[in-house]
């Protein structure tokens, strides 16, 4: 399954919002400087779909394109 993130990182708090059927919002505690926000959210997704995501587009972007299959 192919998902389209936003990513809100610093934002205090950690929770991924369902918008549509392939899209979220995800906000994020951690920074986004050295890859902190990046892996943050990986191990959030994982947590969430209890599927390994990995990060199609957007590594440097808020807009990221994941994919969540195994």
């Amino acid at each position: 399954m192919i998902i389209k993130i936003k990513v809100h990182p610093s934002s205090g708090r950690e929770e991924i919002i369902k918008i549509t059927q392939d899209e979220y919002k995800a906000y994020l505690k951690k920074p986004a400087v050295d890859n902190k926000a990046n892996i943050e959210l990986i191990k959030l997704l994982k947590k969430h779909f209890k599927k390994t995501p990995i990060i199609l587009k957007g590594f440097t972007s808020s807009n990221k394109v994941i994919d969540i299959s195994d």
